[in-house]
């Protein structure tokens, strides 16, 4: 869309494959992940609702659906060229590590999320065949680790209160650096996200447009700061769709940036 080439139906083509082979990789990921947490899930006030852990999906029936999953998700995306083959293959590669292992190790436990949220965004790129900028790639890494983190520190306070058991990771944390890491990651996205939008219909009188879309989004993580801040951030979807002023903010936001390249 930034790149002015979203109404091309080749890329929409190209665009769409990706989507399927990443929503089919996550999909093997989720069920893997959910697997190996189902004691976990199952303490959780709200993860106990998951199809696994409230006994709706068979453990049986998911274990082998993940086989077929991760391997119709590399097929979709070899459609697509084996340059996306490769990167969904890399994904569901990092990603299966991180379930296994590398979710109880602090640090590498926030890396690796973001590393997921990286290579969908690369992937991306490549299935439409436009060049990723560098200033973009960091503001998705650096959106991922504001999120990650966040969700983290929710997750804690659930502990602290006694309301859930929490994810063995969190005994390793505490609830000072968890604030550390969201309000560093918070104060680089905004600088990223700022170079990026300079870059925006550079050159053109529609170059306004997408300066001006950093006051929406720096709305919108003042905004979600405040969620994390209280301890609410546990299921980021349902924060963004659930909050009219996020939710308003955020389509401020994209209209600007639209604008900036269409108008």
């Amino acid at each position: 869309m930034a790149a002015g080439v979203i109404t091309h139906p080749a890329v929409l083509l190209r665009l769409l494959i990706a989507l399927v082979a990443f929503t089919l990789a996550s999909s093997a990921v989720y069920l893997v992940n959910d697997l190996l947490d189902l004691s976990l899930d199952r303490a959780h006030p709200i993860k106990r609702n998951r199809p696994l852990a409230s006994g709706r999906l068979p453990v049986p029936v998911a274990r082998n659906t993940v086989p077929i999953l991760a391997v119709l998700a590399v097929g979709v995306a070899a459609l697509g060229g084996w340059a996306l083959a490769g990167i969904v293959v890399l994904y569901l590669a990092s990603s299966m590590l991180y379930c296994a292992r590398l979710k109880h190790e602090t640090v590498l436990d926030l890396v690796f999320v973001v590393i997921g949220f990286l290579l969908r965004a690369i992937g991306g790129g490549i299935a439409a065949q436009v060049p990723v900028s560098r200033w973009f790639v960091l503001t998705v890494g650096l959106g991922a680790l504001f999120v990650i983190a966040g969700k983290r520190y929710a997750e804690l306070v659930l502990v602290q209160r006694g309301l859930s058991a929490g994810r063995p990771v969190l005994r390793q944390y505490s609830a000072s650096y968890l604030r550390f890491v969201w309000t560093l990651a918070a104060a680089a996205l905004l600088v990223t996200y700022a170079l990026w939008s300079f870059t925006v219909a550079a050159g053109t009188d529609s170059a306004t447009w997408s300066v001006v879309s950093i006051l929406p989004f720096v709305v919108v993580l003042l905004r979600y700061a405040v969620i994390v801040d209280a301890g609410g951030a546990g299921e980021p979807e349902e924060i963004v769709l659930g909050d009219r002023m996020l939710l308003g903010t955020a389509v401020v936001w994209l209209v600007l940036l639209v604008a900036a390249v269409y108008v």
